[in-house]
C-alpha cells in the first residue's frame, strides 16, 4: 500500500473517537484523589513547590485562612520594580541590563561593575562561526518561538563544554544566552520574512555600545532607525518581563528540567516551549486578536454600552473565538492590579498620542474598566479580576511597529534572564529531582492473546 497524506488522515480519523474515550478521566476522580489542578489550591492559590529568593509576585494576603486581594506587587530579588522603572524613567537611561545584573547576581551593581557587564553581554552577542548560515538561514521557521527552540538546542552543539552543569560553567552559558537571544531572534525574523513572506533578507550585526532594547529595534529595522522614546518603552516591556516568581509554567518548567541535572541548553529549550503556548506567553497575541475583533464589530468605540454589550457577548462564548475569555484580563495571583499593567499604560500613553494611537488605546482601557463587572454579572461567581500586563503589551509592540510575530519572542528576550537565575538557584539550592504523583484509576484486566480477541 503506498503511503499518502490522505491514507494516514483517513486512519487516524477512524482511531479518534476510541482514543478520546480511552483518554477521558472521570472528573470525579479529581475530587477522590484530592487533585490540585493546575497544580492550583481550591482557593486559586498555588500549590507550593519550591522555594525562591529571585522573584515574588503578590496579589492578596491570607488572615484566618481566607484570602484578602491587594493591590499587585512585583519584586525583583527584594526590590519593588516600581521603583526600578520609575529610577530609570526618571532618569532616562536603559534597565534591562540592570535587571538581569540583579536577577543574576543577587544585588544591584554599582557603575563599575554594570559598565563591566555591559561588556562582557556585548560581547556575548557574537553566535558562533556559521551558525547563522547554517542554524538560521538554512533551516528557516514560520514560528519565530520555534527557531529560537531549536537554535538554543542546536547552541549545545556549538559548546567546548555543553554538560558541565558547575556554577562557573551555567553562569557563562547564561550571559552567553542573555546576549545571544536577541540576535538569534532578529535573524529568525529576518530569514522568516525572506523565506515565507516574499521580502528582501537583511541582517544587521548588533552594535557595542547600544543596550538591548536599542540593539533589537537596530537589526530589526532596514535602516537601523529608532527614537530614544521607542526605546525607552520597548526597554520597559523588557524590564517588566525579565522575572515573575518560580511559579510560572515557563520558569517552574525550566527548574523541573535542572532538577534532572540536564544542560542548559535542553532547560532552556524547554522554558521557551512552555512560553510558546496561547494560555502563557502567547497571550499577548490573543489580546491583539480580541481587539481587532472588537473593533470591526462594534460600530460605535465611543459608545461604552456598545463595547460592554460585546464584551458580555464574548464571555458568554457568542463572539470572538467563542472561548468566552476576555484576553488580558485575569490573573492566577493579581487580583485588584496588575503592577505591570499599570507602569505600561502609565508610560505607553504619551507614545500614544504621538502615534497616533490614542483611540485604539482608549479602546483598551475600556476593554479594563468594564470587564470586571461584566464578568461579576455573567459568572456570579464573586471572583475578582484586573487587567493583566498582556492587556496592554500588545498594543505598545503595534505602537513600536513591531510584527505580532515578535511579540512572544520579545517576552523570551526579556525572561531569559529570569530563567537563568531560577535554574542557577535550583542547581545551587535543588538538591533533588522533581518527581510529583498521578493517581491510577484503571481497573485491573487480564491480558487477551491476539487469537482470542
Amino acid at each position: 500500500m503506498q503511503y499518502s497524506d490522505s491514507i494516514l488522515s483517513g486512519y487516524i480519523d477512524s482511531l479518534c473517537s476510541d482514543i478520546k474515550e480511552q483518554y477521558t478521566i472521570d472528573p470525579q476522580h479529581y475530587n477522590n484523589y484530592n487533585v490540585k489542578r493546575g497544580l492550583r489550591n481550591a482557593d486559586g492559590s498555588g500549590v507550593i513547590a519550591g522555594i525562591t529568593g529571585i522573584g515574588s509576585v503578590q496579589g492578596y494576603v491570607m488572615w484566618d485562612g481566607v484570602q484578602h486581594p491587594i493591590p499587585g506587587k512585583l519584586y525583583y530579588r527584594g526590590i519593588d520594580v516600581e521603583e526600578i522603572v520609575h529610577s530609570h524613567a526618571r532618569d532616562k537611561t536603559f534597565g534591562y541590563e540592570e535587571v538581569a545584573y540583579l536577577l543574576m547576581l543577587g544585588k544591584l551593581p554599582n557603575m563599575q561593575q554594570l559598565a563591566t557587564f555591559d561588556r562582557v553581554l556585548s560581547a556575548a552577542r557574537e553566535l558562533p562561526p556559521g551558525f547563522t548560515e547554517d542554524m538560521i538561514i538554512k533551516a528557516p521557521s514560520k514560528n519565530i518561538m520555534n527557531k529560537l527552540a531549536r537554535s538554543v538546542l542546536a547552541l549545545y552543539s556549538y559548546d567546548p563544554n555543553p554538560d558541565d552543569t558547575s556554577l562557573k560553567n551555567v553562569v557563562r552559558q547564561s550571559i552567553e544566552l542573555i546576549g545571544r537571544f536577541p540576535v538569534i531572534v532578529a535573524d529568525a525574523f529576518s530569514v522568516k520574512r525572506r523565506f515565507f513572506d516574499g521580502e528582501s533578507l537583511y541582517l544587521h550585526y548588533p552594535k557595542e555600545d547600544l543596550s538591548v532594547s536599542e540593539n533589537f529595534l537596530h537589526m530589526l529595522r532596514r535602516d537601523n532607525s529608532y527614537t530614544p522614546e521607542e526605546a525607552q518603552l520597548l526597554d520597559l516591556m523588557l524590564v517588566l518581563h525579565a522575572e515573575h516568581g518560580g511559579g510560572n509554567n515557563s520558569t517552574f518548567v525550566c527548574r523541573a528540567l535542572s532538577s534532572t541535572g540536564t544542560d542548559t541548553y535542553s532547560a532552556i529549550a524547554g522554558a521557551i516551549g512552555s512560553l510558546k503556548g496561547p494560555k502563557h506567553g502567547g497571550a499577548n497575541s490573543k489580546v491583539m486578536e480580541m481587539f481587532y475583533n472588537i473593533k470591526g464589530n462594534v460600530r460605535d468605540l465611543d459608545d461604552e454600552e456598545e463595547i460592554a454589550s460585546y464584551l458580555e457577548k464574548i464571555i458568554n462564548c457568542g463572539a470572538n473565538d467563542l472561548t468566552g475569555l476576555i484576553y488580558g484580563m485575569g490573573h492566577a495571583v493579581y487580583t485588584i492590579s496588575d503592577p505591570r499593567a499599570i507602569l505600561l499604560k502609565q508610560y505607553a500613553k504619551d507614545l500614544a498620542e504621538k502615534k497616533g494611537c490614542l483611540e485604539d488605546f482608549t479602546l483598551m482601557e475600556a476593554v479594563e474598566r468594564l470587564t470586571p463587572d461584566i464578568f461579576s454579572k455573567c459568572k456570579g461567581n464573586g471572583k475578582r479580576i484586573c487587567a493583566n500586563v498582556d492587556l496592554y503589551s500588545g498594543l505598545v509592540y503595534k505602537m513600536l511597529d513591531i510584527p505580532e510575530e515578535l511579540y512572544t519572542p520579545l517576552f523570551a528576550i526579556a525572561r531569559i534572564a529570569g530563567w537563568c537565575a531560577h535554574r542557577i538557584e535550583e542547581i545551587v539550592s535543588g538538591g533533588r529531582i522533581m518527581r510529583p504523583a498521578y493517581g491510577y484509576v484503571t481497573s485491573q484486566k487480564p491480558y487477551v492473546p491476539i487469537k482470542d480477541r
